[in-house]
């Protein structure tokens, strides 16, 4: 059974760092992207970073551009969303998600497997 593991959500201070993981298991994702989307209060489930299975292509949403960095471990089947300089703003539920890669990564609807969440708050 496909599962999405995701780890590392917690409470930090502005300016501060963390690392979410998802590990992945159940099946083959070679063909896949893993997306981290996120829900913060009112506001609905929006993509924050991809990357590409099949050759580490990576995407970001503007809001995390510079500060978010996404990578993976092949061997570990392991994504990673390396979170730098955290904002007020980043506050959310963090998710991990799979979607075939001809899909519309952006595209919430486009993700078959979704984790179960862990929530990033930032505080000033």
């Amino acid at each position: 059974q496909v599962q999405l593991v995701v780890s590392g959500g917690g409470l930090v201070q502005a300016g501060g760092s963390l690392r979410l993981s998802c590990a992945a298991s159940g099946r083959t994702f070679s063909s896949y992207i893993m997306g981290w989307f996120r829900r913060a209060p009112g506001k609905e489930r929006e993509f924050a970073a991809g990357i590409r299975w099949s050759d580490g292509a990576s995407y970001y949403a503007d809001s995390v551009k510079g500060r978010f960095t996404i990578s993976g471990d092949n061997a570990k089947n392991t994504v990673y969303l390396q979170m730098n300089n955290l904002k007020p703003e980043d506050t959310a539920n963090y998710y991990c998600a799979a979607a075939p890669d001809y899909r519309n990564k952006y595209y919430v609807g486009s993700y078959d497997y979704w984790g179960q969440g862990t929530q990033v708050t930032v505080s000033s």
